[in-house]
């Protein structure tokens, strides 16, 4: 599989299906997903950001470079106490990619190990890529995997890991993020609701690849799930600026020393359940929480309105999400969250 990584930074354990797949524009693909057709099946077409698009991004880089950089750096250190030396570090593609990036530079750089870095396919409702742990089970010990994301949302991602791994046995179903929200695991490196501006973009800050694809007439029963390769877009990719824009703010100290936000009772899971009963959703997919999901709506789904806590109402650090949401005149709705900072709700297409 090409990317735009570095061969030593990460090894893409993906199927090279560029040419392939017929990618499909927001609305329509937005139209076939909630009529029951999996997100898999299709690809999005993946558009050079626009000014707009960048000018965002660059400003949540600039406002989140260094949180995001201590909670990888937090996370590191649990990995390294947790895990010790022989971890291998297995990134769900793509978002967990640049993260999982980020964790083996610091290992390297604080602890002088070169920890090995793959990145593997698990996608909702389809489960991970059975292929690709038959290749990481053949060279190493089911203990050493970790698998690696870039934050969790309301754990829909971790369910599905859980799920996937009952079969390997001596296969740990913890995930590692950088930042959870939520509040259902240890292994991340803030609770706080932060943005990792990787989620602001799209394959120019992933190495230039797709998401994940799956459908049999492409994807054969020996091959990985596949991915699209973006060649063409090699003049935007912003890929390796994002990743040492984050270690320029790497510091080595102790970092468990540092006070972590106390979770609210519950966990984000149950709050989008709560969200989706008040809302009248019945699909909580249609509930994307924290500041880098309702970014992510904003950008490329099609919004009904964002749920913001009423603390944050002129808080700089949403301000891209008042930003956008002006633009495409979606509703901002003031709301007690516990878990979250802000919420993005997406529109039922049945309604437009």
């Amino acid at each position: 599989m090409q990317s735009s990584y570095r061969a030593e930074d990460v090894t893409l354990l993906l199927k090279d299906i560029t040419g392939l797949v017929k990618p499909s524009p927001t609305e329509e693909r937005e139209k076939l997903i909630q009529a029951g057709k999996h997100y898999c099946e299709m690809l999005p077409i993946e558009y050079v950001p626009t000014e707009k698009y960048m000018e965002v991004y660059q400003e949540a880089l600039a406002r989140f470079a260094e949180p995001t950089a201590d909670a990888v750096g937090k996370l590191s250190d649990k990995i390294m106490e947790r895990r010790g030396k022989n971890v291998v570090l297995v990134s769900l593609a793509r978002a967990g990619i640049p993260i999982g990036i980020l964790v083996k530079h610091f290992i390297r750089k604080k602890y002088g190990i070169e920890v090995p870095h793959y990145a593997i396919s698990i996608i909702r409702g389809r489960g991970i890529d059975g292929n690709a742990m038959r290749y990481l089970l053949e060279r190493y010990e089911p203990a050493q995997l970790l698998f690696v994301d870039g934050w969790i949302g309301k754990g829909a991602i971790l369910g599905e890991l859980q799920k996937a791994l009952a079969e390997y046995k001596g296969v740990s179903a913890e995930l590692a993020a950088a930042a959870d929200p939520a509040g259902i695991t240890e292994l991340c490196g803030t609770h706080e609701d932060i943005l990792i501006p990787s989620s602001c973009l799209n394959c120019t800050v992933s190495g230039l690849i797709s998401r994940t694809f799956l459908r049999e007439d492409i994807i054969g029963k020996d091959d990985f799930h596949g991915a699209v390769y973006y060649g063409e877009l090699r003049d935007a990719d912003l890929s390796y600026e994002f990743i040492d824009a984050i270690e320029a703010h790497f510091t080595y100290g102790t970092y468990s020393e540092r006070q972590e936000k106390q979770i609210e009772e519950g966990s984000g899971a149950e709050e989008v359940r709560e969200l989706s009963n008040i809302f009248g959703i019945n699909d909580v997919n249609l509930i994307k929480p924290g500041i880098g999901e309702t970014t992510r709506v904003l950008l490329r789904r099609v919004p009904w309105k964002i749920l913001m806590d009423e603390q944050y109402r002129e808080d700089a650090q949403l301000a891209h999400i008042r930003r956008l949401a002006a633009e495409k005149q979606v509703p901002i709705e003031y709301y007690p969250l516990k878990h979250y900072k802000c919420c993005g709700l997406i529109k039922k297409m049945a309604d437009t």
